[in-house]
């Protein structure tokens, strides 16, 4: 068996040990037929596999900036050493500074249970909320990179001022479109919550919208060029209104009276992230296509629906999300953190006797919804007679 001597004590055959290591696991890699093994094998290999790569990746990182603190090598070294962008790696070394204030991280790191990427996250709010390392620790154990990236913005943007975040959002606001290598023409935006989630709202809705009807046809494009066939038919003065709201906000009772929020109350709009009372306020007042939700602690005070139809309170309070955050709705399935193609599914079904109501309804994503359907089905609680939805 391969022992290390402490580091301390001979660092070159430490070195020397490391460098022969890697060098062999390089070998067995190469060498591997996954077509050879079952697939129970596969499963519990890749996970190790995945947590020895997180762990390589970071230790990389540490001696690479090691390298370029001793003026040894500069970061054009490390990005094509790790493959990367001088820009990725720059901030690759970045967290991996960043992680000597992060106790447990930077050990979650080392053992290869959290990747340099959700460390990125982690350190980012714990830079601007501490003692939050713990809990976003715990967050990326238990979802997805999206999860956990949520989280973190969470936690920092509930750091900042309402009013001043939004002083903040207001002056950054900007549009850029350009002509990339293959002559399409691209662009990013950024844009505060009050207008820029009503924007994408409506996008995703007519993605949504052209979707189906592609799907009906049996063609497969990506979603995301649905999005862009989306975005012409709106530019163009086109596309429907649903009956849906194009932005939701959700208030805390107390702050939407007293103009202003103390402590955890809430205000944010779904999709984003916090807004000042003020513009709950001046949405509920004006003729916006809105839906605003007035909470009193875990319960929903008042819903009032703005523009030209309204939607039946069920839908409000699902699309709401869970309480007591109401973030929005996202698939229900364990490790799914996908809020686009979401359907309302009965838990219990109604072939089975399943209310529509709102403790008997979950979303889930189409893939999901259509493998609950199954388990449903296998377990006896379907019934011919009820109807069943087509596979995806």
């Amino acid at each position: 068996m391969t022992t290390f001597l402490p580091v301390m004590s001979c660092p070159g055959r430490v070195v020397t040990q490391v460098r022969s290591l890697a060098a062999r696991l390089r070998e067995v890699l190469r060498d591997l037929e996954p077509d050879r093994w079952s697939g129970a094998d596969c499963v519990a290999l890749a996970e190790e596999l995945s947590a020895t790569a997180k762990a390589c990746t970071a230790a990389a990182a540490r001696v690479a900036s090691r390298a370029v603190a001793s003026n040894q090598r500069d970061i054009e070294w490390v990005a094509r050493t790790g493959g990367t962008t001088p820009g990725q790696a720059r901030e690759a070394l970045a967290t991996t500074s960043a992680l000597t204030d992060c106790p447990e991280t930077s050990a979650a790191v080392a053992a290869g249970s959290v990747s340099l990427a959700q460390a990125k996250e982690i350190v980012a709010a714990e830079a601007v909320a501490p003692g939050s390392e713990h809990t976003l620790l715990e967050v990326s154990t238990s979802t997805g990179m999206a999860g956990l990236r949520e989280a973190s913005r969470k936690v920092r943007l509930g750091a900042v001022d309402r009013d001043e975040l939004h002083r903040r959002q207001r002056a950054a606001r900007s549009l850029r479109h350009w002509v990339d290598g293959d002559g399409m023409v691209a662009g990013r935006f950024r844009l505060p919550p009050e207008v820029g989630v009503p924007f994408v709202n409506r996008l995703d809705r007519e993605a949504d919208r052209i979707r189906r009807a592609a799907r009906r046809e049996g063609t497969a494009d990506p979603r995301e060029a649905h999005a862009a066939d989306a975005l012409i038919r709106m530019s163009r003065g086109g596309g429907s209104r649903s009956a849906r709201a194009d932005v939701v906000f959700v208030c805390s009772l107390d702050a939407y009276r007293r103009g202003r929020t103390e402590g955890d109350e809430l205000c944010h709009a779904i999709g984003a992230g916090p807004v000042p009372v003020a513009i709950v306020r001046a949405a509920v007042a004006g003729d916006a296509f809105v839906k605003a939700i007035v909470t009193r602690g875990t319960e929903i005070h008042t819903v009032a629906h703005f523009g030209r139809r309204m939607k039946a309170e069920l839908r409000t309070a699902l699309e709401l999300g869970p309480a007591p955050t109401f973030e929005g709705a996202v698939c229900g399935e364990d490790d799914c953190d996908r809020r686009h193609d979401l359907e309302w599914d009965h838990i219990d079904p109604v072939a089975n006797g399943g209310l529509t109501s709102y403790d008997n309804l979950d979303a889930r994503c189409r893939p999901h919804h259509w493998a609950k359907t199954e388990r449903d089905r296998a377990a006896g609680l379907l019934t011919a007679e009820h109807g069943e939805r087509a596979p995806p």
